[in-house]
């Protein structure tokens, strides 16, 4: 059972967050919240998946260097 629940929920995360980060590239040149969206499917993502866990979490660095960035100017 245990197993099944966990395989489950790795398919259901994987068929929201990769087409949600798909959508989120498209929408980067155009007019959109295409970061926002990018990064909402990378947190989606890294609930199950180590790999998106590396990239959220230097996505949370960056964010909190132009913050600090904003917050001296």
């Amino acid at each position: 059972m245990n197993k099944t629940y966990s395989l489950i929920r790795k398919i259901v995360v994987l068929s929201v967050g990769v087409p949600l980060f798909i959508i989120g590239l498209i929408l980067i040149p155009l007019p959109g919240p295409g970061l926002l969206v990018s990064f909402a499917a990378l947190f989606i993502l890294s609930m199950e998946f180590d790999w998106a866990k590396v990239h959220v979490e230097r996505a949370k660095e960056q964010i909190k260097k132009v913050a600090d960035k904003a917050k001296t100017r």
